[in-house]
């Protein structure tokens, strides 16, 4: 098959006006963070850009690497040396682009991480966990038809190819479901007020162990990285699409 190739700034563009990046406030630089070659004929995506990550768009001479969780963090030291020297080294020497999309890519309607993450789990979503908000976070919605937490449980094994770690609210079946992808489990606040029996995050916290038993509400951490690996696939495939160009996404391996 023949690919065509796009001009770096024109495929910048156009992500961070799909993905509507200028209207976050976020922890970190949304768009392009490191700048390489002009033209971009091959993307490799991953969720982190991780060493691993970089050394295997370096191996697949990619001329992008598009990611969720990028560089630049704030309160991060802005001190170039070791791990952040070596990463960054690898992109420059290489002449390779670093694109990262945070909450951008959490939150889009039909890309981002919970939009595709309840795809994946046959969820029927109603709204944002911020009704009302076209930028909110999260998800509120119901499965199907009401299963039994341990079900449910086996479904999201299945599909994300993880166990996840559940704590149950009560003897209720799922129903009315929220979730939010990576570190958001101290959202199950929000879940409560907007009336979910279940929600679904990425990581889970000490704390909110006994928020879900005491509040009565399921609590499932299924994992940061297995929850927001989709997003960043379906924006990938999204651009080969678009600009005739090719992409390849790569699962560095993560327990969290």
């Amino acid at each position: 098959m023949n690919y065509n190739s796009v001009d770096l700034n024109e495929l910048v563009e156009y992500c961070n006006q799909t993905l509507r990046s200028g209207d976050f406030k976020d922890y970190c630089p949304n768009g392009l963070q490191i700048q390489g070659r002009p033209q971009v004929q091959k993307i490799l995506t991953g969720v982190t850009a991780c060493q691993a990550l970089l050394d295997e768009a370096v191996e697949w001479q990619a001329d992008l690497v598009l990611v969720h969780h990028g560089y630049f963090w704030k309160g991060e030291s802005a001190v170039l040396t070791g791990i952040k020297h070596r990463r960054i080294k690898t992109l420059m020497v290489n002449d390779i682009s670093l694109l990262a999309y945070h909450l951008p890519l959490d939150a889009h309607p039909t890309l981002g991480n919970n939009a595709r993450l309840g795809l994946r789990l046959g969820l029927e979503s109603e709204d944002s966990m911020e009704p009302g908000n076209p930028l909110g976070l999260g998800n509120i919605g119901h499965v199907s038809e009401p299963c039994t937490l341990k079900s449910f449980s086996r479904l999201i094994a299945q599909h994300l190819e993880r166990e996840p770690q559940v704590i149950a609210g009560g003897e209720h079946k799922v129903s009315k479901v929220a979730w939010c992808t990576g570190a958001a489990e101290r959202h199950i606040d929000t879940a409560l007020a907007l009336g979910a029996d279940t929600y679904i995050s990425g990581e889970i916290s000490e704390p909110v162990v006994h928020i879900a038993r005491e509040a009565g509400i399921h609590y499932i951490g299924a994992g940061h990285h297995a929850t927001e690996r989709y997003g960043v696939q379906a924006l990938g495939e999204h651009l080969a699409r678009h600009f005739g160009i090719e992409h390849r996404f790569v699962d560095i391996a993560n327990p969290v």
